[in-house]
């Protein structure tokens, strides 16, 4: 408010140097150049000051109509732009998660593996090393989980100024950032698919996990039984 306070008060500023250059000089009242210029420029910035829609200088043969597909066509270009770099940064986002998990399911399977042919120091380095991937696997789909919120959010504003570049008449501008978006579905979906298959190897792997430490569990207490058991019960009669 304060700004265009000031802007007001320019303007009034000009107005009234320019009547008293006019009462001085009366001859400049027959000049083209001033008042095809300056007064229009002036009326320009009085009415459009607020909102500084259109340049100072007017451009003639120019609608509404046409300056509104201009402006149409500005916001499905910077909301392409956007959906862009945000689909570039969920697709690398999903990329590092599926690595991740990835990493953790060969890290599991190599010590399912090698369950009870390790010695005490040795499993726990490994477990260190498990522990470690699975806080990287948290990490990675937290990364995932705000930038897909952000693809979410991105692809309506594209679906928005897809629809406002229809109703104003910028019938190009509308066709191809909905072919932007369709593009960008189509990658994320993709690296969507090689993240939910990873997801799964994981829990595959769990199953396979439990399966196998109940196994060794219950060697174990076989292995503990027959050494408690009394010799006498071994031998033969």
């Amino acid at each position: 408010m304060a700004a265009l306070w000031r802007r007001s008060q320019i303007l009034r500023l000009i107005r009234s140097s320019v009547e008293l250059l006019f009462r001085i000089n009366p001859a400049l009242r027959k000049t083209h150049r001033w008042t095809s210029v300056l007064y229009p420029g002036v009326a320009a910035a009085a009415v459009g000051g607020g909102l500084c829609a259109v340049p100072f200088k007017q451009v003639e043969n120019l609608s509404h109509d046409s300056l509104v597909r201009r402006a149409a066509s500005l916001v499905t270009d910077s909301s392409s732009t956007f959906l862009s770099q945000v689909t570039l940064a969920l697709i690398d986002s999903l990329t590092e998660y599926s690595k991740a998990v990835h990493t953790l399911i060969a890290l599991q399977r190599q010590y399912l593996a090698s369950l009870g042919k390790l010695s005490p120091a040795e499993e726990d380095a490994i477990w260190q090393v498990i522990i470690r991937q699975r806080a990287e696997v948290t990490y990675r789909q937290e990364e995932m989980k705000r930038f897909e919120l952000t693809w979410v959010t991105s692809v309506r504003l594209c679906e928005t100024a897809a629809e406002a570049a229809y109703i104003s008449g910028a019938e190009n501008p509308c066709v191809t950032i909905r072919t932007n978006i369709q593009l960008s579905q189509s990658q994320v979906e993709e690296a969507q698919k090689v993240s939910l298959d990873a997801e799964k190897k994981l829990a595959e792997t769990k199953v396979m996990e439990v399966e196998r430490m109940t196994q060794y569990a219950t060697t174990l207490e076989s292995s503990n039984d027959e050494e408690e058991m009394p010799e006498a019960y071994l031998r033969e009669d």
